[in-house]
């Protein structure tokens, strides 16, 4: 495992992605930001283009596979949206999680795998997930088993005052919005206290296990992950937490200067440890 992110790196690669990207009102730098995500990942593999129709203009998914040594395994998929809210850098929404996305590829194109790894670059989150949706849709038709998926929502935003939707849970997590949160469905409690526990090791976190696909928390519902859950997949969501924290969501000042670059930093090594351990077991 030689291969670690710098701050500095991953600051250069923000700067290529953070541009306004909306697939309607900033065409140009959405392909822009598409083709280099494409480039990147064409450089660790083979990239699939999933073209699915949609009302306004067809979406594209970017998919690379990268193939482990035991193909009875069901691949870990790991996903984050590129496109954007209008005329925004979009910087944690979804920037960081697009550079993260990236930095799974150079690694673990570089690395023997047991277990195949998935990593998709979802398109069309902002109007209401329909690239993650058609993906899920097409691998529930396909009959291919998942052994979990994972969206990367959101990952480098801190602050000094965390909000929650229901009040108990500032008891239960505390006030600072300085950790890092995993959120995914209850039937996977065992393997979120294991991904957890690495991920501490790098950075606060806290981890919350749902039932009913998070009928009771809509809050969490609103990423690529929600498709998967709603086809019968494992899902788990990485996130800042989104709007509950940044006031930047959706905003012109969501730009790089207001992330916390050390933190995002962390999110990245403890991540890479992570897909390390759902591909070797």
């Amino acid at each position: 495992m030689s291969y670690n992110p710098s701050q500095s790196r991953l600051e250069k690669e923000l700067e290529a992605i953070c541009i306004p990207r909306h697939p309607v009102w900033n065409n140009w730098g959405y392909q822009k930001v598409q083709e280099y995500i494409e480039t990147k990942l064409n450089a660790c593999g083979k990239v699939e283009k999933h073209i699915f129709p949609s009302m306004e203009m067809e979406g594209c998914n970017l998919i690379l596979k990268l193939e482990g040594n035991n193909p009875q395994l069901a691949p870990i998929l790991i996903g984050a949206h590129y496109d954007g809210v209008p005329d925004t850098a979009a910087a944690d929404d979804n920037g960081t999680a697009v550079v993260a996305l990236l930095q799974l590829a150079e690694m673990f194109a570089q690395q023997s795998l047991n277990r195949s790894l998935w990593l998709v670059a979802f398109d069309q989150e902002e109007w209401g997930m329909r690239g993650s949706s058609a993906l899920a849709r097409h691998l529930k038709e396909q009959k291919q088993p998942l052994k979990l998926m994972i969206s990367l929502e959101m990952l480098g935003f801190t602050c000094e005052v965390q909000n929650y939707p229901q009040p108990e849970m500032y008891q239960l997590f505390g006030s600072k919005g300085d950790y890092l949160a995993l959120v995914a469905n209850q039937e996977i409690y065992l393997l979120v206290q294991e991904m957890n526990e690495i991920f501490s090791r790098h950075l606060p976190t806290r981890f919350l296990c749902v039932p009913d696909r998070g009928a009771s928390f809509p809050e969490i519902t609103l990423s690529d992950h929600s498709p998967f859950w709603e086809c019968g997949y494992d899902g788990l969501l990485l996130t800042d937490t989104a709007f509950l924290r940044n006031p930047n969501y959706h905003k012109y000042s969501d730009t790089i200067d207001s992330l916390d670059l050390d933190f995002f930093t962390k999110v990245v090594k403890g991540l890479i440890l992570v897909t390390k351990h759902l591909t070797e077991t």
